[in-house]
């Protein structure tokens, strides 16, 4: 038996690990930096407002700022090309080149992104979320500070987000899978899986085959980092409502199908565990709404969860495919915005409403391009190669959706693409003794 890992937790940016709270208020900010010295500065700034990972149950803890920097953002500061080379290449690529790896076609397509996602003047993201709007404020407030006197670092791209509910666009309560990183101190919300290696997520670590993932040299600079994916995801509610209206024999079956897209009714209760029926009470229940899998509950064959179902096709847990899993872990921060469309209201009000998606992890291509390519926009490996995700599926209209059922199976068709894709970025989060060494002068 190997030795658990040991995590160096405050040498970790906390949001990395803290998962967000609920209510959350959140801001997302996007910045160019102009001249070198000038960012270096502005960093050397920042860091005092930085919170690490250790003592994650320090009431405080749910309160955090982050900063990420894209390949751009970095040789902006100063860090030389061999350095950089040391990247993975995905990262120095950048989100935009990977569009079809990702199905970023049509109406997601790079080109239709809002500015300046997709450009070479995003070069840092800095996030603060809070439980409360007043702390939120408080944090953005001092590193506002810092920007705004600061003429080399220009804030060019401001989002904000929350929640009271906890519930995405769609209505179905979120955020509720999220893993047991091994050392972290942070337990994970299915109390029947085991820890996940944290190399899965934290660079310098060992990951779930046994190696440590490729560190971004110098080791001072890539050690305690993370890749970080962040991408604005527009939901076309109204279109999602009047296709359930227009594809359900009535209200309740409206519901039920709904369900059965996303693997959840909307209270966040698993299929798995309520099949029938909504189930509010499981659904408010962290102790119990994640604790589940698919081989335990007997639905190999998806007649509870469809196997094309969005939840089941984000983690497959104990599910029979190819492959192991656990080597396509996320770390999930998904953080609403925009107005809610209200109840009952299938007309389009124009509204731009949606998700910012943001997840983490030790490789971007084997955990979110694999998991974006392979597990949502296609269905080989659950044996149905023609289907997509039919909720975040690039399905343009000629979609199709299966649901398993006895004495015949039942399969919606012509689904549209329910999330366009807005602008994303790869970043790389790294360290506090990382960022220190950023704030000097690498080259």
């Amino acid at each position: 038996m190997t030795a658990p890992t040991v995590l160096q937790l405050d040498d970790i940016q906390g949001g990395v690990l803290q998962t967000l709270p609920t209510p959350f208020f959140g801001t997302v900010d996007l910045l160019r930096i102009d001249d070198p010295a000038a960012g270096r500065a502005w960093l050397d700034r920042v860091i005092p407002s930085l919170r690490s990972a250790a003592n994650p149950a320090d009431p405080d803890a749910a309160a955090w700022v982050t900063v990420a920097f894209t390949a751009n953002g970095l040789r902006a500061l100063g860090v030389p090309d061999t350095s950089l080379d040391s990247f993975a290449v995905e990262f120095r690529e950048g989100m935009a080149a990977r569009a079809s790896v990702l199905h970023d076609v049509g109406d997601s397509a790079p080109e239709c992104w809002e500015a300046p996602f997709g450009t070479q003047d995003v070069h840092v993201t800095l996030t603060a979320f809070a439980p409360d709007q007043a702390r939120r404020d408080n944090m953005l407030a001092t590193v506002d500070a810092v920007t705004d006197t600061n003429p080399g670092v220009m804030r060019i791209y401001r989002q904000q987000c929350q929640s009271s509910t906890g519930q995405e666009a769609f209505g179905f309560k979120d955020n509720i899978s999220q893993p047991a990183v091994e050392g972290s101190g942070v337990a994970g919300s299915n109390p029947d899986e085991e820890p996940i290696k944290a190399g899965e997520f934290i660079l310098g670590y060992l990951n779930e085959s046994g190696r440590v993932d490729p560190v971004p040299q110098p080791d001072v600079l890539g050690r305690n980092g993370s890749y970080l994916v962040l991408r604005k995801l527009h939901q076309r509610v109204p279109a999602f409502r009047q296709y359930l209206r227009d594809n359900a024999a009535d209200a309740g079956d409206e519901e039920r199908l709904a369900a059965k897209m996303m693997g959840r009714w909307r209270s966040g209760a698993p299929l798995v565990l309520a099949p029938e029926d909504d189930d509010e009470e499981l659904g408010a229940d962290e102790s119990r709404n994640n604790a589940f899998g698919f081989r335990v509950e007997d639905d190999a064959r998806g007649f509870r969860c469809p196997l094309g179902s969005h939840v089941r096709r984000m983690n497959p847990r104990d599910g029979e495919i190819f492959g192991n899993p656990r080597t396509h872990r996320l770390i999930r921060r998904e953080a609403s915005y925009g107005p809610p469309l209200p109840d009952g209201t299938i007309a389009d009000d124009g509204a731009d409403r949606g998700m910012l998606f943001a997840c983490i992890g030790a490789s971007l291509r084997r955990q979110f391009e694999f998991v974006q390519g392979e597990w949502l926009n296609d269905g080989t490996f659950i044996g149905q190669s023609a289907e997509k995700d039919p909720l975040c599926g690039a399905n343009g209209g000629t979609g199709v959706f299966t649901i398993p059922d006895r004495p015949l199976r039942r399969r919606v068709r012509d689904l549209p693409t329910f999330v366009v894709t807005h602008g994303g970025e790869y970043f790389f989060m790294p360290g506090l003794s990382a960022l220190r060494w950023l704030a000097g002068h690498p080259s």
